[in-house]
């Protein structure tokens, strides 16, 4: 069966939506935002009530449940260290995650799937900014190329299953997301939070010098979550096609620029020094969002007011958050 005619347009609030990864940042944002619209039945479960590895168990959970709608932002995620320092648990892992929820939202006759990858998908050299058809015309970044394997063989599956059963399912691809929720762990966090610790850490104790990664002049675009949960609900509502949707801002910043904003916000006033012996990943990575743009949604949250937010969140929540 090959796609069939389909308008989508606004979702039933009170049919079941699948949240899988609810307690991630991407998860929980979108938990938040479903929330906040009046969705009445929302189901999530955490890694230790339902491991979504195992099969038996993710198809026992459809069996059950029979979710109308599934938002699959549930992966093992990490840095530029721990993607390089682990590529078979971030390629193996995120498959199961995502072969087992499709494979069981296909046998339970889930009307409406949203994949949820990463940027990362495309090609280290991709012109700039960055259009959805230049999936699989280049060369991976090798620093994260076993999780972008998986996330492209995620974005197959949707197209796979469109093709094969004719189901609306759909992808989408965010930049660098930040905001409440986020991993903040020394070795495990991405570029962002990760900054954000360690200036605050380093503002708190009085430290004369902050060191970061690489030489600053990689480009990178950074989109608050909750703009996410906004374009997830937005895409479900209002997209409908094979092929990704780019999710950003469409304007980008250096790591040192955004290394200096948030030395600024939280008041450190040492020195920030460079160890350019390691590496600093992709040169750019900016989004082309005009298909985004032409389904009628844009970024509304700045990127000074995120990082203030989300700053604030962190500080709110450090003796809790993920370490």
């Amino acid at each position: 069966m090959t796609d069939s005619v389909f308008t989508p347009g606004p979702l039933d609030r009170s049919d079941r939506v699948y949240v899988a990864g609810h307690r991630g940042l991407v998860g929980s944002a979108v938990w938040r935002r479903l929330e906040a619209e009046g969705f009445s039945d929302l189901v999530g479960r955490t890694s230790a009530e339902l491991d979504l590895k195992d099969r038996d168990a993710v198809f026992a959970f459809f069996a059950e449940q029979k979710p109308r709608y599934v938002v699959l932002a549930a992966a093992k995620v990490g840095g530029i260290m721990a993607n390089n320092t682990y590529p078979h648990d971030f390629l193996s892992e995120n498959l199961q995650i995502q072969v087992n929820v499709m494979d069981a939202a296909v046998e339970h006759d889930t009307e409406r799937l949203m994949f949820l990858g990463s940027s990362c998908i495309y090609p280290k050299f991709a012109e700039q900014p960055i259009r959805e058809d230049s999936l699989l015309t280049g060369h991976l970044e090798p620093t994260n190329d076993a999780y972008a394997i998986a996330k492209i063989a995620g974005i197959m599956q949707v197209q796979a299953v469109r093709r094969q059963y004719g189901k609306h399912w759909i992808s989408a691809m965010p930049t660098n997301l930040y905001g409440p929720g986020d991993n903040f762990s020394p070795t495990g966090s991405h570029v962002l939070p990760a900054l954000i610790r360690r200036y605050d850490e380093a503002a708190k104790s009085g430290a004369d010098r902050v060191e970061n990664w690489g030489t600053g002049s990689p480009r990178r675009e950074f989109l608050h979550v909750d703009d996410m949960a906004a374009a997830v609900l937005h895409l479900m509502e209002h997209y409908d096609g094979p092929e990704q949707v780019n999710v950003g801002t469409g304007s980008d910043v250096t790591i040192k620029e955004i290394a200096e904003t948030i030395a600024s916000i939280v008041e450190f006033e040492g020195q920030t020094v460079w160890d350019t012996t390691k590496p600093d990943g992709t040169p750019q990575k900016l989004l082309d969002v005009s298909k985004l743009a032409d389904a009628g949604w844009t970024a509304g949250i700045g990127l000074e007011d995120g990082l203030r937010t989300t700053i604030d969140w962190y500080r709110t929540h450090v003796d809790s958050i993920r370490q």
